[in-house]
């Protein structure tokens, strides 16, 4: 017998949302573990806020919310919000009742500030990092360093002449008034002489030879070589040293003096990189690049089995900016600055590394995670 189409618009529930998500949905592990943490931050919370005056949205919720638009690949904090109105699944992982109004976009995005100002991102990394440390999931010997270039949220045609005014009369065509067609053809543009008008942080760059410049920022991360989780992470505008410049930060950061190795990819493959990184008790596990000079890397370095399985393992990083950038948003930033682009990097460095812990669950004990 054929079902009838009745639609109930209003009704009562007995059931919670916690009752609702099956137990052994994906997002249960990394809940447990975020919980965890921001128990952990709950001092750090309470000094970014005053005693007195309007409750505003709990920094806890707002986290939860950034992690599932990452998680979730969601392009804006609107769509968040539409998302959380009426998907149970974010409502639980928020910690939203049923009933509980959802947020307004610019509320959201002022108290996300708050968080930036707090550096809250790189406390909850540093935090994450911290659980798979116990659960030893982590090596404390053997590095991968890399940087990708993220496109900055900024368009080439806000890439003018830097003079007086600031200005640039831009060459245009008769098509749209609003939006003019601007010819770049027997100009010459770079980052002395120009700047964005939208993102000034922004510089311009490209991945390789042949490939077409972008307005852009560079991302690194310092990968352990045992499960490919993220160590560290760094933020620098787009030079043509960001990435030495980086690498030198991270490993500097490593806590301990017992020796570790860095392996890295050709283009790290340079005499000044490869001892100051030395001068960091550190062994330089770089690719050679013989194809234009005499490599800064010799025999005494690549005689060793280590240094065959660091080139082995150095590649495990491109699956770090590969998830990053098609699943975080790191392709194509959303947010302007150097900071902000900083504090979202991290962040979805730390839901990376939330995912891979909850992947490995099955060599962990049950209920550690």
């Amino acid at each position: 017998m054929r079902g009838e189409d009745v639609q109930q618009h209003a009704m009562y529930s007995y059931l919670s949302p916690e009752e609702r998500v099956p137990a052994n949905h994906p997002l249960r592990a990394i809940r447990r573990i975020t919980d965890r943490i921001l128990k952990e931050m709950s001092r750090v919370f309470a000094h970014m806020y005053a005693r007195l005056g309007r409750p505003s949205i709990p920094p806890e919720k707002l986290l939860r919310a950034l992690l599932l638009q990452i998680l979730y690949s969601l392009r804006s904090e609107r769509m968040l919000m539409e998302q959380l109105n009426y998907n149970l699944l974010f409502r639980w992982f928020v910690g939203l009742n049923m009933d509980e109004p959802v947020w307004d976009v610019s509320v959201f995005t002022k108290n996300r500030e708050r968080l930036l100002k707090a550096d809250v991102a790189r406390k909850f990394f540093q935090r994450v990092v911290k659980e798979a440390q116990a659960l030893d999931l982590m090596s404390d010997e053997h590095f991968t360093v890399d940087g990708t270039l993220m496109e900055a949220c900024a368009s080439l045609k806000s890439f003018k002449k830097m003079d007086e005014t600031g200005e640039e009369e831009p060459k245009t065509g008769n098509d749209d008034p609003g939006n003019p067609t601007v010819d770049f053809h027997g100009e010459k543009r770079s980052n002395q002489t120009h700047q964005s008008t939208t993102d000034a942080e922004a510089l311009l760059a490209r991945k390789g030879a042949g490939k077409e410049a972008k307005l852009s920022y560079s991302g690194h991360v310092l990968m352990e070589n045992r499960n490919g989780l993220v160590t560290d992470v760094e933020v620098l505008p787009a030079t043509g040293t960001a990435e030495r410049e980086a690498a030198l930060l991270m490993v500097a950061s490593l806590p301990g003096d017992q020796p570790v190795t860095v392996g890295a990819d050709k283009h790290y493959d340079t005499k000044q990189f490869v001892a100051d990184v030395r001068e960091l008790s550190a062994t330089p596990h770089v690719a050679q690049n013989n194809q234009w000079r005499k490599s800064a890397i010799d025999g005494r370095t690549t005689r060793h089995a280590g240094y065959k399985i660091s080139q082995q393992k150095r590649k495990r990083v491109e699956e770090i900016f590969g998830w990053m950038k098609t699943v975080g948003g790191m392709r194509k930033l959303r947010h302007r600055g150097l900071k902000l682009a900083d504090w979202m990097f991290t962040l979805a460095a730390a839901a990376y590394n939330l995912v891979r812990i909850r992947n490995l669950a099955t060599a962990i004990p049950h209920g550690s995670v």
